[in-house]
């Protein structure tokens, strides 16, 4: 899904943020509700595909986003990203991170383009 996510069901959002909450997600990000998440694995996939200028521990916490959107039922609103992302990704056998969502292939590999502090943290880490 590119552009604007389609509204939602003012219930349904309420309902992403309770999962959210009970996930103990940071208060920013419950009350971006299911537009804000969506809105930031977009701003994230487009960001490994310019070149992810973040540390490694940023690179995980953006991947705990994809995972809070598969725990709230969204992952249906994200095709096109998730293509986008998996795409970008190299080494996809080995898991930079972890997730509590069976197959996420979000956590697999890396960044072709990975360079600069990711870099050095994925080569520290023995992952690159």
């Amino acid at each position: 899904m590119s552009g604007k996510p389609r509204a939602m069901d003012p219930s349904s959002d309420e309902s992403v943020r309770r999962i959210l909450r009970e996930r103990k997600a940071a208060d920013h990000v419950i009350a971006g509700g299911a537009a804000g998440l969506i809105e930031v694995w977009r701003k994230f996939v487009e960001e490994v595909e310019r070149g992810y200028e973040f540390g490694l521990d940023d690179y995980r916490n953006d991947l705990d986003i994809r995972t809070l959107i598969e725990n709230t039922g969204l992952a249906p609103a994200v095709p096109a990203e998730d293509a986008r992302l998996r795409r970008m990704l190299t080494v996809t056998g080995r898991p930079v991170w972890s997730s509590d969502v069976p197959g996420a292939f979000w956590i697999e590999g890396y960044p072709s383009n990975a360079s600069g502090q990711l870099l050095e943290d994925l080569r520290a880490e023995s992952l690159a």
